[in-house]
């Protein structure tokens, strides 16, 4: 039975988010590829090309959004694509990159801390994983203007920006265990139910002044601009979440859905 040209260009248009989703799945395997093919070789550019190809893979993972909402071809085969594509690319790429650039230089002298590294790269998996998992089922019934616990694309962008801003690998004991602890605590931070504000909670004149204020930082700092830009983005929502629970009311709180 031939498709009419109707049909052909609605199946095609509700493809067209999955095709996206795809273009960010390439991008973490690309970016896997890099990682163990130059995990021995340890030159900074091919590190830093798989750090930017994981915030290339985010930038397609927020368009397959906008393409289904604009196309109206939202799916619950879209929802699951995207979940799974976002364990890969934001749980198990940034997780090796960061093993192959801060512990496997080390392991012919410190094995052991290699082994230490590896397992934190794996909590840092894990978390994403549980991260995931939470968004999924608790979907709808949060407050949307907050998100609880970091979003792995947030987890994944912000362990990438060091290798951005630093890019040769690593190869003395003391920056591998910043390494490590960056790891655990940005995993932590992941399943934690610590609210972290969304980009819809700032009204427009708000987002446009930070838009503005972060262009210039970047234009000034440049690659090191990433860093400062997390450090700055984790330590005023803890300050935030704090200041909730100490009554404090200037920026309203989450709202509390009943079950």
């Amino acid at each position: 039975m031939k498709l009419s040209n109707q049909q052909r260009l609605a199946r095609a248009k509700f493809a067209l988010p999955s095709s996206v989703t795809l273009l960010s799945i390439a991008c973490g395997f690309a970016s896997i590829v890099i990682s163990v093919d130059n995990a021995r070789i340890g030159d900074p550019d091919d590190f830093r090309l798989a750090a930017i190809l994981l915030v290339l893979a985010g930038v397609f993972d927020a368009l397959d959004g906008f393409v289904a909402r604009a196309t109206n071809t939202q799916s619950s085969f879209g929802v699951q694509l995207d979940s799974i594509a976002d364990v890969m690319n934001f749980g198990c790429a940034p997780g090796l990159l960061l093993y192959c650039y801060g512990f496997t230089q080390l392991g012919d002298v410190h094995p052991t801390l290699e082994r230490m590294g590896g397992l934190a790269c794996f909590v840092f998996v894990t978390c994403g994983a549980l991260r995931l998992a939470r968004f999924n089922i608790s979907h709808g019934r949060t407050d949307p203007r907050y998100f609880v616990g970091m979003p792995i694309t947030a987890g994944a962008a912000c362990v990438a920006s060091v290798v951005v801003a630093w890019p040769d690998p690593v190869i003395a004991v003391a920056p591998a265990f910043l390494v490590c602890a960056l790891m655990v605590c940005v995993g932590a931070l992941m399943v934690s139910t610590i609210r972290f504000p969304s980009s819809k909670h700032p009204k427009g004149k708000v987002m446009l002044a930070l838009l503005g204020v972060c262009l210039v930082l970047l234009a000034l700092l440049q690659e090191r601009f990433f860093v400062l830009f997390f450090l700055i983005y984790v330590c005023v929502t803890l300050l935030l979440n704090i200041g909730w629970k100490l009554g404090w009311r200037g920026v309203a709180p989450p709202k509390v859905f009943e079950d």
